[in-house]
């Protein structure tokens, strides 16, 4: 079997489709007799005939059809590494669309997709995101309408496959002169007594928030409700309330003078880790799977 090769498996797979030595020899520009002598050899190498010459011209034995199922399957394969290579000597072009999560939004996804356009070979690959809540990202790619989605990875990704990215950590964000602010770390139980400005409800960090008050047997109590981080950063600075952030997203707040404190929290559940997730990895268009490559690489550690 070692000794098959693939011009001769094109050939087989050519006659058996034209049923006819002589119109493949005219297409291939090769002399027939060329053509029956690797046929011949290729029976030989095989052990059994592949080919009867009937009326209605050359057809498959059983065994040739066996051959031709499998030299069909090779012959896809090597064209679709030919059209991998082109592609990276040639760039790639395609549209991804991903849906991700406000999180992932606010942290390092948006710079970590301008690094992968800054590469010349993908130079004509366009990159959309839409921000969503975690469950309509897992259903957008349930039912097709985007091509990758990011979320926390603790979401139900059953039925999609997944390659892990980055991780991020919640803190508490307190206004400097908050009693939260003074402490390094704090337990999630240790704030509840505050009053909070909050995300959406179905947001992904307000549904860990809810469940996490609820086995302290007590609720959330709202002050301020806002649809995204920015804002509630702006209400912590305000010292309408405290809020519940990554601290990814909070510290850069901080550090560019606004008058505030990232706390971390010391609940083993404010560690995060978002999943890279899409229906199956052999059905990606290309541009889409080196996107989620470079991304997974971005999620490793150093």
């Amino acid at each position: 079997m070692r000794d098959l090769d693939l011009q001769t498996l094109r050939l087989f797979a050519s006659v058996c489709e034209q049923r006819s030595i002589a119109r493949v020899a005219e297409q291939e520009s090769i002399v027939g007799s060329a053509i029956s002598k690797r046929l011949a050899q290729l029976e030989d190498t095989v052990g059994t005939p592949l080919l009867l010459r009937k009326r209605r011209g050359m057809v498959p034995t059983p065994a040739g059809e066996t051959l031709l199922e499998h030299a069909r399957t090779m012959l896809a394969s090597i064209g679709q590494i030919e059209r991998d290579m082109a592609a990276y000597a040639t760039g790639t072009r395609g549209h991804v669309r991903m849906l991700v999560t406000a999180s992932v939004m606010a942290e390092s996804l948006a710079d970590d997709v301008a690094a992968f356009l800054q590469d010349p070979l993908h130079r004509d690959i366009q990159v959309s995101l839409e921000e969503r809540v975690s469950p309509d990202v897992v259903q957008g790619i349930r039912d097709g309408s985007a091509s990758i989605g990011i979320c926390w990875d603790a979401a139900n990704l059953s039925g999609l496959e997944t390659s892990a990215y980055r991780s991020d950590h919640l803190a508490v964000v307190a206004h400097q002169s908050h009693p939260v602010a003074q402490q390094q770390s704090v337990r999630f139980a240790d704030v509840l007594e505050h009053e909070f400005v909050s995300m959406p409800a179905l947001s992904a960090v307000q549904v860990l928030l809810a469940r996490a008050a609820a086995v302290e047997g007590k609720m959330l109590a709202h002050r301020v409700l806002v649809s995204n981080f920015d804002a509630a950063l702006r209400v912590v600075r305000a010292n309408l309330a405290i809020s519940v952030v990554p601290r990814e997203v909070a510290q850069p707040f901080a550090d560019a003078g606004a008058p505030v404190r990232v706390v971390p929290l010391s609940d083993t559940w404010a560690q995060r880790r978002f999943a890279i997730c899409y229906r199956h990895a052999q059905g990606l268009p290309l541009a889409a799977q080196l996107l989620v490559d470079y991304l997974a690489r971005q999620g490793r550690p150093a």
